[in-house]
């Protein structure tokens, strides 16, 4: 479906799960990811959950704008969209840039989610991250997005991953060719992390329970940037996953159903 934001640009959103939900889980993708990335908790949530997937302006099926988006801009989007659903009781979902988004949502829109959970997420950039950062974009620019990928993979998928996969590299790979994010769309995602700051005080703004998760083996957003975020938030609690990278919603399908089936269950019981 889409939904027609102020300025005259569409995103692009899907529906799935229970019509008569008590429960509402909204999830933001990472950079390159689109809504298909969450089709591995689509079935098992469903069952209890209505669920929002939300492509960004840049990502999917939404829009490209003019110009680039930031953090602040993505969440004022997915905020109106939100106004305009009549959702229950709602957990805001982010991974990684997605997370990026969801942690300036429960700041600005406190009134929209009663809760949230922030995947593989940063509230502030080092020269490490910044490095890979800056690695990724030129790898954009020389080769486009199949070799922005093979230079991804190794950071955002954990050793383990690796080791023992779940679909095979090049499967993976392959897959990802048939959906590539345009250049000039990514440059413009990209933009928005190179102009963030540090978030952290911003965070302790944050009234209602989140969950922060991050693989063991994260190597962008660490399991430290966790543990900062973790310790900003005034009603926050932490999850690491052992033997896992960054991207949560492709190397522990199960375990990440469970963790967010259970906060939401958590939830329930203290309303």
């Amino acid at each position: 479906m889409k939904h027609l934001l102020p300025d005259g640009l569409s995103l692009y959103y899907e529906l799935h799960g229970a019509e008569d939900a008590t429960q509402a889980l909204v999830f933001l993708n990472g950079l390159s990811q689109s809504t298909a990335a969450w089709g591995g908790v689509i079935k098992a949530l469903g069952e209890k959950y209505k669920l929002v997937l939300i492509d960004l302006l840049f990502q999917g099926q939404s829009d490209a704008a003019p110009a680039h988006r930031s953090f602040e801009a993505h969440a004022a989007d997915v905020a109106n969209l939100l106004q305009s659903l009549n959702l229950p009781e709602t957990v805001i979902v982010g991974i990684s840039y997605g997370g990026a988004v969801a942690q300036r949502f429960l700041v600005n829109y406190p009134e929209l989610a009663q809760a949230g959970v922030l995947l593989s997420t940063f509230p502030y950039k080092d020269a490490y991250f910044d490095a890979i950062g800056y690695s990724w974009k030129q790898a954009l620019l020389a080769g486009g997005y199949p070799l922005m990928l093979d230079v991804m993979l190794p950071l955002v998928l954990g050793r383990s991953y690796f080791l023992n996969p779940i679909i095979t590299i090049d499967a993976l790979k392959n897959s990802k060719a048939t959906q590539s994010p345009s250049v000039d769309n990514l440059i413009k995602l990209v933009r928005a992390t190179e102009e963030s700051g540090n978030y952290l005080q911003e965070l302790k703004k944050v009234q209602v329970p989140v969950l922060v998760v991050h693989g063991e083996e994260d190597m962008l957003c660490t399991p430290e940037m966790g543990r900062a975020i973790t310790e900003s938030l005034p009603n926050a609690e932490l999850e690491i996953i052992p033997a896992v990278g960054h991207t949560l919603n492709l190397e522990c399908i199960p375990v990440l159903i469970q963790l967010l089936d259970t906060f939401a269950a958590k939830l329930r019981l203290e309303v």
